[in-house]
């Protein structure tokens, strides 16, 4: 029987589009008053991965990078079934691009390690750019597959997706390990379970760590490349 490893999620949480401020000074966007929420496309990746773990067992571990108050966020993953969670959160980031971001991650996902799939949503609601997911496996030297709409099977060593084209769709299988992004909407993302939310608050060291890019293996940087 086929067996996952860990299926790292990658999650970021993002401002509500209509709400979202660009600031012309420092190029960057302004989130201060708007209401954060999960990407609504990460929330569909991280059921993904709990249905895999599901059938195929294995860890989901959610990955995301940000400031620290993004942990009620991940708390939040967590109490939908992620086993586990690490928080990349350090100034030197803030304002990052897709290059930097992907780079960061990939560092990240190779501490991690033993690792089957890495699932992301298709692109993020502030950025849109949708070029994360293919920069991660750039980094670490390993197969992508975008705009995912369904996992058909899981075999030894591969992976066997339905991804979307224009005009229609292809059936693709790809060796593990490999990222796959997400289409937003695939699935309806189930709600918390609120036993599962207080351990988190109660023993958040335990169950996630936060890690500075110092952590990182191999990082050496241009962090504000543009």
């Amino acid at each position: 029987m086929v067996s996952l490893k860990n299926i790292i999620v990658t999650m970021k949480v993002t401002p509500k589009p209509e709400e979202i401020r660009f600031d012309p000074v420092t190029k960057t966007v302004d989130r201060s008053k708007a209401t954060n929420e999960i990407n609504p496309a990460d929330k569909n990746a991280l059921e993904l991965a709990l249905q895999l773990k599901e059938k195929y067992g294995g860890k989901v571990v959610i990955l995301s990078m940000g400031p620290p108050f993004w942990d009620q966020f991940i708390k939040m993953g967590i109490a939908m079934g992620a086993d586990d969670a690490v928080l990349i959160s350090d100034r030197a980031l803030g304002g990052s691009d897709a290059f930097v971001t992907s780079k960061v991650l990939a560092a990240a996902i190779r501490k991690i390690g033993d690792y089957s799939l890495v699932i992301t949503g298709e692109e993020s609601e502030d950025g849109s750019t949708g070029q994360v997911p293919p920069g991660i496996a750039e980094w670490l030297g390993i197969p992508a597959v975008t705009y995912v709409s369904q996992v058909i099977d899981v075999t030894e060593g591969s992976i066997i997706v339905k991804r979307t084209i224009k005009g229609g769709y292809e059936i693709v299988r790809v060796k593990m390990p490999a990222v796959i992004s997400v289409e937003l909407g695939v699935n309806t993302p189930r709600f918390p379970d609120f036993e599962r939310l207080q351990w988190p608050r109660a023993s958040l060291r335990r169950r996630y760590g936060v890690l500075r890019t110092s952590d990182l293996p191999r990082m050496r940087l241009a962090l504000r490349v543009r």
